[in-house]
């Protein structure tokens, strides 16, 4: 390996053929550079999924009401009923692994508009009654002041966390935010925090436009009673929520009268289950892109493979001298396997650069033009790339031994008469 003599033979055997050696070099130039690009690009398809889950709980599920479908003792089909506080508190205490569960009631969205009012200012906006527990489930970053805690629940706080969205509709921009008042639907809330949200979907802004209240103020102000219009249910690490939510919906089926074989009652969505999904398929995805990569990376070996054998061909009678000259078996075979894998390495750490490069480029267009929907640095780790330099050693070593086999069955005084 450090003789000076052997790879300046190496390279005079190349270069003696300069451009067949350069098309034999692209097919394991092409298959590495496509390897390194189809990773990336699936990478990047991974990021940009998992920014718009953004830090969200995934292992978290979402249950609100809907129309019972069965009659079940005496109570008729088709009637609509209402999560309560104490549906809350019997989840707490009966179903185990549960990390959080936050009861939440809102204004706005899906329950019609609602107004709210500062000074002459107005807005349409969304408003949540929720417990402290929920930024562990929508994790939100606070920007100025607070988020809910216990005590505000506790002692039914009219207090408000607005968004940034908010803020730049009922505020100046240079004006103070916390310690004023905006009225929401005619009951005064104190502002005591600006929140904002990370998002890459085209919902971002709308993030941005919702208000937070205290579970208690809420129902309070609202005359909602001990009604939960829908909850957030997080399981704890290593017990998926999938496995879990049946308990839950087993508690509230026995506390309203629902029929246990009824499945349309409980609405729900299971972000775990969701997520998972989303989880199988980016393995799918790299299963494809390496083995569309290595298809395309074994083909070029192929190519390696059927031109060392005709320069195994060219060389026969100089293989021939040095086996009289007293060469071994192994020195021989060393030399092919050696150019081989010299030919095969030069030519794919080519391919790693230039997908490198690539990769730097598209990364560099997407930070100066702006997020993109579903896709966010693309990318590839240090062990992709020790991945494909030990595909490349070992390509190099399998292109290179039918050759080098074949060169030292060569007899020596055959190989001498080869004109």
């Amino acid at each position: 390996m450090f003789s000076r003599d052997r790879w300046s033979e190496i390279l005079e055997v190349l270069s003696a053929n300069w451009f067949r050696t350069l098309l034999t070099a692209f097919g394991v130039f092409w298959g590495i550079f496509i390897l390194i690009i189809l990773l990336a690009a699936g990478k990047g398809f991974e990021n940009g999924v998992n920014q718009d889950f953004g830090d969200t709980a995934t292992n978290t599920m979402f249950m609100w009401t809907r129309t019972a479908s069965k009659a079940y003792k005496g109570m008729p089909k088709d009637r609509r009923f209402n999560y309560t506080t104490e549906d809350v508190e019997d989840i707490r205490r009966n179903v185990p692994n549960l990390r959080y569960i936050s009861p939440r009631n809102q204004l706005g969205g899906f329950n019609g508009t609602n107004n709210v009012v500062r000074g002459i200012k107005t807005g349409a906006f969304d408003v949540y009654g929720d417990y402290p527990e929920i930024i562990k489930q929508e994790p939100m970053d606070i920007i100025q002041g607070r988020f809910i805690n216990h005590n505000d629940i506790n002692k039914n706080r009219k207090v408000a966390i607005i968004g940034r969205g908010v803020r730049s509709s009922l505020y100046e921009k240079d004006e103070d935010v916390l310690g004023s008042y905006i009225k929401i639907q005619g009951v005064n809330f104190m502002v005591i925090g600006v929140y904002k949200k990370k998002s890459s979907g085209g919902d971002g802004e709308e993030d941005q436009k919702q208000i937070y209240i205290p579970f208690t103020a809420f129902s309070q102000a609202f005359n909602m009673g001990n009604r939960v219009g829908w909850m957030a249910v997080t399981a704890v690490d290593g017990k998926p929520i999938t496995d879990i939510k049946e308990s839950v919906f087993n508690i509230v089926r026995k506390n309203h009268k629902i029929h246990p074989e009824d499945e349309r009652a409980i609405g729900h969505f299971d972000l775990f289950e969701q997520y998972s999904k989303v989880q199988r398929l980016f393995v799918a995805i790299r299963i494809i892109a390496y083995f569309v990569g290595v298809m395309v990376l074994l083909s070029g070996v192929i190519g390696v493979s059927n031109i060392m054998l005709i320069v195994v061909k060219e060389r026969t009678k100089e293989i021939g001298i040095r086996r009289s000259l007293g060469a071994s078996p192994w020195n021989i075979r060393g030399q092919i396997l050696t150019e081989s894998v010299f030919l095969t390495i030069i030519s794919g750490m080519a391919g790693i650069v230039f997908a490198s490069l690539l990769i730097y480029l598209i990364n560099v267009a997407m930070d100066s033009s702006g997020p993109v929907d579903m896709f966010a640095n693309p990318s590839v780790n240090l062990g992709v790339v020790l991945a494909a330099l030990s595909i490349l050693i070992i390509s190099g070593l399998l292109a290179g031994f039918i050759p080098a086999q074949n060169a030292i069955k060569i007899r020596p005084i055959e190989a001498l008469r080869i004109e």
